[in-house]
């Protein structure tokens, strides 16, 4: 059993990386702005990776998984299973 983005109990498939970073920014009570200018992108292009207009670099998928301390299984929405970023 894995947990959902509130840290709930559930079983089911993963979700698309899309829903998962737009999931932990409100988990995490950030705006859009604020996770843009942490990847040095604007609100708008960030906007358009959340609703999948664009695809997000990898860049930016490994920069969002070390600020919400999650690994990158969780974050692209292949595991359910919400582990910290691997420490080097």
């Amino acid at each position: 059993m894995a947990a959902d983005h509130a840290g709930n109990k559930q079983e089911g498939t993963p979700m698309d990386y899309k829903t998962r970073i737009k999931n932990l920014r409100e988990d995490h009570d950030k705006r859009q702005k604020e996770v843009a200018d942490y990847l040095g992108t604007s609100q708008t292009m960030y906007a358009r990776y959340e609703r999948g207009a664009n695809e997000m670099p990898l860049r930016h998928l490994i920069r969002l998984a070390q600020y919400y301390d999650v690994d990158m299984n969780y974050l692209c929405g292949l595991s359910n299973i919400k582990n910290p970023y691997p420490q080097k």
